[in-house]
């Protein structure tokens, strides 16, 4: 008989995927206002590069914060603080979008930067890198909350759900519902994003328990002897290590692909925002079925195979997007890329909230997501440089295709590395040592 998993689940569960339906809303108004503004590549990678530098600078904090306080205020709190800001964002916008280019002008490459488009940028910049500080605090403690409304033997299952409703969200819903809020009014995607967070921070503060770490008898270590604990604990975890370095270089690949990608998307493929939209459909296809199928494809074939085969589906879907013009072949490779990034989180994330002791997890966790996050405004940055140095001695399209083609020569080689190094035999006595 399959346990239930308790309203304390579902309530976590509809937070994560109402504030992942802002995302995706947002994950469609924010390029397109950058690209409104400018058709710079280094300009608009530098957006992406501002809303993931926290990652680098704060993440080790957030786990010491993670682990000294109510992780259920602390969420609740980012969460107020992230719908106040898209709120002033959204204000801003609203004020100046008469004199923004038509987004369903900007295929052919031709936006029209308003006089004023060095302000807009520099709110952007600071409006995204403040939202990514929030970000970093409220989803390492998001993490961290999971083990304390599940049973442990249920975290694969959970997670699995968790995933599979916030790609529907983030993914399905959010970004077609974003390049239609556009067509309206360049302004109403931030609103409907600030309402989604209101809703998740209400939802979170409901929920019923204990979310305070249990804390060692005696006083209280410095914060600098907590951090170098969750450190210490990670680095000598040579399984976890691995996989947060690895992790790392895939998520740098992830913006490398990704930071100019509206560019490739109105350029190359020729389309407007709201197919735009459509073709985000492709992430929340591969991750429902990802997210519903992954502990099933972990238990048929292996954790470890499970990991080696995303590297190995992952260099494909990236060189053939590279390559082709066509943007139902570009769905279709998401959609396989995003399937297999799905089963990757549901593994690896399950495994952390398995082995890392509850005490620690803040601060290990943070550190794992150190190492995996704080390598992407380095991705985005190269970006930038790929396609702009691209441009030095090719065509500006060859130059879009370039980051998908350098990110899939790199992950072929995180697969050689990986047919060692993550093997099933290897995680489960990873779990069996966690359990002893």
């Amino acid at each position: 008989m399959t346990t239930r998993l308790g309203s304390n689940y579902w309530r976590l569960f509809t937070a994560n995927v109402t504030s992942n339906l802002g995302d995706g809303v947002a994950g469609i108004a924010y390029p397109w206002l950058a690209s409104a503004i400018t058709r710079d590549p280094l300009q608009i990678s530098l957006i992406l590069v501002a809303t993931r530098l926290p990652w680098l600078l704060f993440t080790l904090p957030a786990g010491v914060v993670t682990d000294r306080m109510d992780r259920r205020v602390l969420v609740a709190s980012m969460h107020a603080f992230r719908f106040l800001l898209t709120l002033a964002v959204g204000g801003i916008v609203w004020s100046v979008q008469g004199s923004l280019a038509d987004p369903d002008g900007l295929a052919a490459g031709t936006a029209a930067a308003p006089d004023s488009a060095g302000l807009l940028l520099a709110m952007l910049y600071i409006g995204a890198f403040l939202f990514g500080v929030a970000e970093v605090l409220a989803d390492n403690a998001t993490q961290t909350l999971m083990p304390s409304v599940v049973e442990k033997d249920q975290l694969e299952r959970a997670n699995g759900r968790l995933w599979g409703g916030e790609m529907v969200a983030n993914s399905f819903i959010g970004p077609p519902l974003g390049g239609f809020l556009l067509a309206v009014a360049f302004s109403l995607p931030f609103f409907v994003d600030a309402v989604t967070f209101a809703v998740a921070g209400a939802l979170i503060i409901s929920l019923h328990g204990a979310f305070r770490p249990e804390q060692a008898p005696g006083p209280r270590p410095s914060w600098w002897a907590d951090l170098k604990e969750g450190v210490r604990w990670l680095w000598q975890h040579r399984l976890l290590r691995t996989l947060a370095v690895v992790l790392g270089i895939m998520n740098a690949l992830l913006m490398v692909s990704f930071a100019t990608y509206v560019l490739f998307v109105q350029e190359v493929l020729g389309l407007d925002a709201a197919r735009f939209g459509v073709l985000m459909w492709s992430g929340a296809v591969g991750g429902v079925a990802g997210s519903v199928l992954a502990s099933r494809v972990s238990k048929r074939i292996g954790s470890g195979t499970s990991l080696q085969a995303v590297l190995a589906v992952s260099a494909i879907g990236l060189a053939v997007t590279g390559l082709t013009s066509s943007w139902g072949v570009v769905f279709a490779m998401a959609a396989v890329t995003s399937f297999v990034a799905v089963l990757w989180n549901v593994i690896t994330v399950s495994l952390r909230q398995e082995i890392i002791p509850d005490h620690l997890l803040g601060r290990v966790n943070s550190v794992y997501r150190f190492f995996a996050w704080g390598m992407m405004p380095i991705g985005s940055v190269l970006a930038g440089v790929i396609v702009s140095g691209g441009e030095s001695f090719t065509d500006r399209i060859t130059a879009l295709r370039l980051p998908f083609l350098v990110a899939a020569a790199v992950y072929a080689v995180l697969f050689v590395i990986g047919i060692r190094a993550f093997t099933t035999h290897r995680l489960e006595n990873a779990r069996a040592g966690a359990a002893v």
